[in-house]
């Protein structure tokens, strides 16, 4: 029995160790689960750091080391030092175990006593509700840390600050789930989390335009270390939705490098053409380009895409992600700047522009078939994928081009003997291929 009790006292005590250091540094950013045998190596830099600063703690006011400062030194559990946390993995059981039992005991307490309030019609003192509204917080704080996908943990916070309304306290939520994504960077509920939170205060926040460039930021960070987190891209993509114009041609500006150096992960390309279809929203884009204003942007945002993505085509051999990007360009381009000859605009002079740049937009299209095709006999596995890609993407093509626009399509691919080039760059689909071009 004493040995059981020993035990929980320490798992307490060890809960309240971590509850205090959480307290004590609210801006902690970066949270990791450490072997004990790590901890000798991490105390010793941390005692060489603390050499060098010795003469400026012992020219201060008191010339004393805090409490915190002293448990921190001592603290063969937790690492806490220039707002990075540390818990040993031979805590982690028991230390999640204490977590769940003290939230959920509160938790039920505070349920109770709404549903006392509730029935009695009088409301509870403030002193009361607010002690237990803070130790919940308190105790889902550590609990989700520990456990970052405990939703009644996310569903309790989520149902305090609704009733608080104060923006500083959804700046806590922001910070909480960005420490949960520093080492659950595919947390679902962390992201849904972030995601209630800036829908919660998109109404009322003065700096709104600045917290949604600073949640871009984030997920470009963790992109970089969490290779195709499609969570990450998700959330990026939500929010275009709250992003004016502006915001969005900086955002195709800012992302163009990133994706340039990684080329094999399509979401950044997913998000790019999101970020290019809130571009393309409301009115039709063949109205918009008659008048001056934003459809110019509209019209040269695809038009600069497309001279991108060709030279990263050209670059990077044999890359699908790049290919699949260029037919969502082009199919905006044909859905949505190609005249339609049997419309009363199709006659007119904007129309006959776009038409012409259309054709010219095609012979492009036929010279980058050929640039590419041009190595079909090498035999590097690559440069034969970039010759089957590029075929493969005009006879895709083909298919999207408007009735009006087939026959002159048809006379420049005879040129090039496209089913030559298909069988030969993919011969176990020639079947496939000859159906398609009969």
């Amino acid at each position: 029995m004493s040995e059981e009790s020993d035990s929980k006292v320490d798992a307490m005590d060890l809960l309240r160790q971590l509850e205090d250091i959480l307290e004590s540094d609210a801006l902690i950013d970066e949270l990791g689960f450490i072997h004990p045998s790590q901890f000798p190596l991490l105390k010793e830099e941390s005692d060489i750091s603390s050499n060098l600063s010795y003469e400026a703690i012992h020219q201060s006011e008191d010339g004393a080391v805090s409490p915190v400062e002293s448990s921190k030194q001592d603290n063969i559990y937790f690492w806490n030092r220039d707002h990075k946390l540390g818990i040993s993995t031979h805590v982690l059981l028991p230390l999640y175990k204490t977590a769940k039992h003290a939230f959920m005991i509160t938790f039920k307490q505070y349920r109770m006593c709404d549903n006392q309030s509730d029935k009695v019609g009088i409301c509870l003192p403030a002193t009361s509700s607010d002690h237990l509204e803070s130790t919940l917080l308190r105790h889902s704080k550590s609990l989700l840390l520990l456990s970052c996908d405990f939703m009644t943990a996310w569903n309790c916070r989520k149902l305090i600050v609704s009733k608080k309304q104060q923006l500083s306290m959804f700046v806590d939520e922001l910070l909480l789930s960005e420490l949960v994504l520093s080492y659950s960077p595919k947390s679902e509920q962390a992201w849904n989390h972030r995601r209630w939170v800036i829908k919660s205060i998109s109404a009322n926040c003065s700096n709104f335009k600045e917290i949604l460039g600073k949640e871009s930021e984030l997920v470009e960070k963790i992109a970089e270390r969490s290779k195709m987190n499609y969570r990450a891209w998700n959330h990026r993509c939500w929010l275009v939705s709250y992003m004016t114009i502006d915001q969005v041609l900086c955002e195709l500006r800012k992302s163009r490098s990133w994706a340039a150096l990684h080329i094999a992960d399509n979401c950044c390309f997913h998000y790019r053409r999101r970020l290019l279809l809130r571009i393309m929203e409301g009115p039709s884009c063949l109205e918009d380009t008659v008048s001056c204003g934003r459809n110019v942007n509209i019209v040269q945002a695809l038009k600069d895409e497309l001279d991108w993505n060709e030279t990263l085509i050209k670059r990077y051999v044999g890359r699908e992600a790049l290919w699949l990007h260029r037919r969502f360009l082009s199919t905006c381009w044909i859905n949505n700047f190609v005249p339609d000859s049997g419309d009363e605009s199709y006659h007119s002079k904007e129309a006959i522009g776009l038409y012409h740049d259309f054709g010219t937009f095609l012979q492009n299209e036929l010279c980058l078939l050929h640039s590419c095709s041009t190595f079909v006999d090498d035999d590097f596995v690559d440069v034969q994928a970039q010759a089957a890609h590029s075929a493969c993407y005009i006879l895709w093509l083909k298919v999207q081009v408007p009735e009006s626009l087939v026959n002159q399509l048809q006379e420049k691919l005879r040129d090039d003997d496209l089913k030559t080039l298909l069988n030969k760059s993919c011969p176990e689909r020639s079947s496939l291929f000859n159906y398609f071009m009969n």
